[in-house]
């Protein structure tokens, strides 16, 4: 759980966020324990900003991972930041009830498993 920390830690370091100034960084670990990391990355349009989260799902992805262990969203708040509506849908999409912690630089953290934020997601399940 450590090294996945540090990944989402560092990850943050590396946000585009001139506008906000709020950096975010993410860490996902696959089933064989390679890790993705990803940094929100803002638009001068807002609407294509895109959240950390969702970058390291989408680069899980595109690196041929399919399961995923766990995530770890970093920010640099007091309260833990959870991930947006938009992100949960994603995490949901593409983890399930995945394990989620959350830390800051404090090194304050917690974690649960998605559903707990995510209580009702929509899936493929609909769809039939």
């Amino acid at each position: 759980m450590k090294k996945l920390l540090e990944a989402a830690l560092a990850a943050r370091d590396n946000a585009y966020a001139p506008f906000s100034k709020f950096k975010v960084g993410a860490a996902i670990e696959d089933e064989t324990g390679r890790i993705f990391t990803g940094c929100n990355i803002e638009n001068a349009t807002y609407g294509l900003t895109i959240c950390a989260e969702r970058v390291a799902v989408f680069k899980a992805i595109s690196e041929g991972a399919r399961k995923f262990k766990r995530i770890a969203v970093a920010a640099d708040t007091e309260a833990l930041t959870p991930p947006c509506g938009a992100c949960r849908q994603i995490l949901w999409e593409f983890c399930g009830d995945v394990e989620l912690t959350l830390v800051n630089l404090d090194g304050k953290s917690e974690t649960f498993h998605l559903k707990v934020l995510f209580p009702r997601p929509f899936d493929a399940s609909f769809l039939d």
